[in-house]
């Protein structure tokens, strides 16, 4: 089978999906996520292209600050695809742990709110194509891998069943722990507050590794602010393959980037290069990525 997947993609999902002998077809993103009109040409020229292979029938989508990309998919973009699953019969695997890191986006009653998700749009047209995760790593604690998966029945209970057969269940001294923040922040209320100030911690930590790399690599990169998550995805100007430069040279200077090539998906043999870097806000203080961006410009020049 083939599984569809942008391009770039999130690493960890290529290294999970490498022994599970599955063909990857990546379909282009940009700064605004999957672009649908890539989505329709991949589609509608798989019997000519591949005439060998099984026509695709899931789609894997990072919708909201896409890891490595940053991008999220608009509203538009959203229907856009949810047309296309159901004219070409696709499942969605909504991969969303950045949802609620929106930085045009708010918990409050009287705020923005955030871009309805794909599984909110299935279940408005009474579809069962789109499979959502969630998780609760990347706004309470790292350390917690506890997540939830949302969709039709009969695939909920075959996760259900692969869970038990594999681990039997999620850690029950971590289910615990999230338990007992929801009751310490006062239920689903104080959640969705606290959700807003990590949000706020995010945006404060990305303007400041903007701010960095406009200051001291404006010359050498290109890349558009990310409007949720946690990563900066840039393209190294005059650099074929960041590879060397970032595994070796970098790492030289502790610097801690990632090179693009990492989230190409491939099959095979295949050994793919890429411009790109994915640099992370999450962790180092304002002053480390200054300096690290300092450091990759003296390696640039």
């Amino acid at each position: 089978d083939t599984l569809l997947v942008e391009s770039p993609t999130y690493s960890g999902s290529l290294a999970f999906l490498g022994p599970a002998s599955v063909n990857l077809q990546g379909v282009q993103t940009d700064e605004h996520g999957l672009i649908p009109s890539d989505l329709r040409r991949v589609l509608e020229g798989w019997e000519g292209s591949n005439p060998s292979r099984k026509k695709p029938r899931v789609l894997y989508t990072i919708p909201t600050g896409s890891n490595p990309s940053g991008g999220s998919l608009s509203l538009a973009r959203k229907h856009e695809i949810y047309e296309l699953a159901v004219e070409h019969d696709l499942l969605i695997l909504e991969d969303d742990p950045y949802y609620y890191l929106d930085f045009e986006g708010s918990s409050s009653p009287d705020g923005p709110g955030r871009c309805p998700s794909l599984l909110s749009i299935d279940e408005r047209a009474g579809g069962a194509r789109v499979l959502r995760f969630d998780s609760f790593s990347k706004l309470l604690s790292a350390g917690i891998r506890v997540g939830f998966a949302t969709g039709p029945a009969e695939l909920i209970e075959r996760i259900e069943l692969h869970t038990q057969a594999t681990m039997l269940h999620a850690s029950g001294v971590s289910q615990a722990v999230v338990s007992k923040i929801f009751d310490h922040l006062g239920g689903v209320a104080g959640f969705l507050a606290h959700v807003d100030q990590v949000t706020s911690f995010y945006q404060e930590r990305r303007d400041a590794l903007v701010a960095s790399v406009e200051r001291h690599l404006g010359d050498f990169v290109e890349f558009e602010p990310p409007k949720a998550g946690m990563f900066l995805w840039m393209r190294l100007k005059g650099v074929k393959d960041s590879n060397d430069l970032i595994m070796d040279k970098a790492v030289e200077k502790k610097v801690l980037m990632v090179p693009g090539a990492s989230f190409i998906p491939t099959n095979g043999d295949e050994h793919p290069s890429s411009s790109f870097v994915r640099a992370s806000y999450s962790t180092a203080s304002v002053e480390e990525m200054d300096e690290a961006c300092q450091r990759l410009r003296d390696l640039l020049r």
